[in-house]
């Protein structure tokens, strides 16, 4: 029933296993009961940043919880929607919390037992908290390339000490010795592999993911660095990271160990196909010329902080993901390692003000910042007021607002929440969560929006709609048209609103349908007359 949770024990362990059931059972009762109880409580908002207080300090073990979690979300069909949305944000909050603290002690060991990859494997759990991604299962497949290499060195030189060592045992001092590990590396990784940099998607978060990496056998020239620089460490060539503007390189040494003449070194671009450079080719590599220090070894961390600043540089060009994961990701592990860096702290506290989320945390982040940098206090103060206001305005809220169809004022509304519509204008397809009798939106948005050149103008329902590719937007009622070929919308917040998915349209959520308690009937009845005949 739990085969996830063999890998807790060992075959010489002596369990209770009533015990262990009895555990089990108990904390999948824990998990049902928050993961119900969180729609009801963070409808209308985020969950909260103390929101997951009562699961920091669960009375089971967390395994057991986090296994029960997985059940839900995989739980088969359509149905469940809300549990599997809401299970899914306690799972990713856990798991991340975990990947943090573990970060964090990666960062806190000597330097010299900060593995590139483990760094590279952490910023990758952290991104992805809900794959299955573990230092063990990656290692296994670097030690398969290595092996393979291994195999392609043994045909060119039988005696080659790398193949009579265990990985990483001994540092090959001849240099001709490396030559042939490298060689082999690039006949394996380049021509067997088909490994290369992805110069047609360059911008693709994946390219920064090792474990995607190996998948894809594609990368950026920093992910693939620090594959090849693993590689070539475990044969016994000590290759170093080099934090070259525009194109990470690494260099190998071939003069006096540890020289600090630039000259000393070739440059590998594993990017490139494992090209080596002399520096006046690293510099046609980036069109221009540039100083020494750019030529130095770079620390475990200095690489994972360019990895982070990767990330987040890809985390502000995303336009259609609406909640900013990717930048919100990046920030929290740019910020783990670098606790007092004020200008990130400043776009944490902008971001999350700018989503309307955590305005505690925002003051707790403003806060730290007044205190390393006093000259910020004017964009502190206006931050500060403005999240005051925030937090003031949602204790004034009432309850939810409740819409009735019969209302005289809603006469006019022709749609309703969960049916699945076509966009007349941009043939998107889409689902409706929520209706206005006219449009509700400032002067600003609708001028932006050219709402008077509709033909109904503003003077028209507008509908709430979740569209297919990850956005939420305000339709105008003439723009919708009923969908012929209904179909699931893949949308991230489809199970905040939504319980179920019936095959032509969505049933609303306990917390919608408070909300709208009148359109659960008109859609079904809706549904009938358009699809029973298998005609629009």
């Amino acid at each position: 029933r739990w085969p996830s949770l063999l890998k807790y024990y060992s075959h010489s362990d002596s369990v209770s296993w009533l015990e262990e059931y009895k555990a089990r059972h108990n904390a999948g009762l824990e998990a049902q009961r928050i993961v119900a109880s969180f729609s009801k409580r963070f409808f209308s908002e985020h969950v909260p940043c103390d929101g997951f207080s009562d699961i920091e300090t669960l009375g089971c073990p967390s395994h057991f919880f986090e296994d029960e979690l997985m059940c839900i979300l995989n739980m088969e069909g359509r149905k469940g929607l809300t549990w599997k949305y809401y299970a899914k944000k306690i799972l990713y909050f856990l798991r991340q919390q975990n990947i943090l603290k573990n970060l964090k002690e990666y960062l806190q060991r000597p330097t010299e037992r900060q593995s590139f990859l483990e760094g590279a494997v952490l910023i990758d759990q952290y991104c992805n908290p809900l794959s299955d991604i573990c230092l063990k299962s990656v290692q296994a497949q670097v030690d398969d390339i290595t092996d393979k290499v291994r195999k392609v060195l043994r045909t060119k030189n039988p005696r080659h000490p790398s193949l009579a060592s265990k990985a990483g045992e001994i540092l090959i001092p001849e240099v001709e010795l490396q030559r042939q590990v490298l060689d082999a590396m690039n006949c394996v990784l380049y021509e067997q592999l088909k490994y290369k940099g992805n110069e047609l998607d360059y911008y693709n978060s994946l390219n920064s993911y090792i474990h995607q990496v190996l998948i894809r056998r594609t990368g950026i020239p920093i992910s693939l660095s620090v594959l090849y620089l693993t590689i070539a460490r475990q044969l016994g060539v000590k290759l170093e990271p080099v934090n070259f503007p525009s194109h990470f390189l690494l260099r190998w040494c071939q003069g006096k160990e540890g020289s600090t003449d630039i000259f000393d070194y070739t440059y590998i671009d594993a990017f490139g196909k494992g090209k080596q450079l002399t520096v006046k080719e690293c510099e046609y590599l980036i069109g221009h010329h540039v100083t020494e220090e750019f030529y130095g070894v770079v620390t475990s961390k200095e690489v994972l902080q360019r990895m982070v600043g990767n990330l987040l540089n890809l985390g502000k060009r995303e336009s259609t993901d609406q909640s900013y994961q990717l930048l919100r990701d990046s920030l929290d592990l740019y910020l783990a390692m670098y606790p007092d860096n004020v200008q990130h702290l400043m776009l944490q506290a902008r971001l999350y003000f700018h989503l309307g989320i955590w305005p505690e945390k925002v003051l707790d982040i403003l806060q730290h910042i007044q205190a390393l940098d006093p000259s910020q206090h004017g964009a502190v103060g206006y931050l500060v007021q403005h999240t005051l206001e925030h937090i003031e305005r949602r204790k004034e809220e009432l309850g939810p607002e409740v819409k009735h169809r019969s209302d005289e004022k809603h006469k006019e509304v022709c749609f309703s929440i969960g049916l699945i519509m076509k966009h007349k204008r941009y043939g998107y397809n889409c689902v409706i969560y929520g209706w206005d009798p006219a449009c509700m939106m400032g002067h600003e948005w609708i001028r932006n929006m050219n709402v008077h050149s509709l033909p109904h103008g503003p003077h028209q329902p507008f509908y709430n709609v979740l569209v297919e590719d990850g956005s939420c937007r305000y339709a105008a009622q003439e723009n919708l048209e009923y969908n012929s070929e209904p179909r699931e919308i893949p949308h991230p917040d489809i199970g905040r609103y939504f319980s179920e998915f019936t095959g032509l349209h969505y049933l609303a959520n306990t917390e919608l349908e408070i909300r709208y308690p009148e359109d659960l009937e008109l859609t079904r009845a809706t549904v009938q007359k358009i699809y029973s005949s298998g005609k629009e």
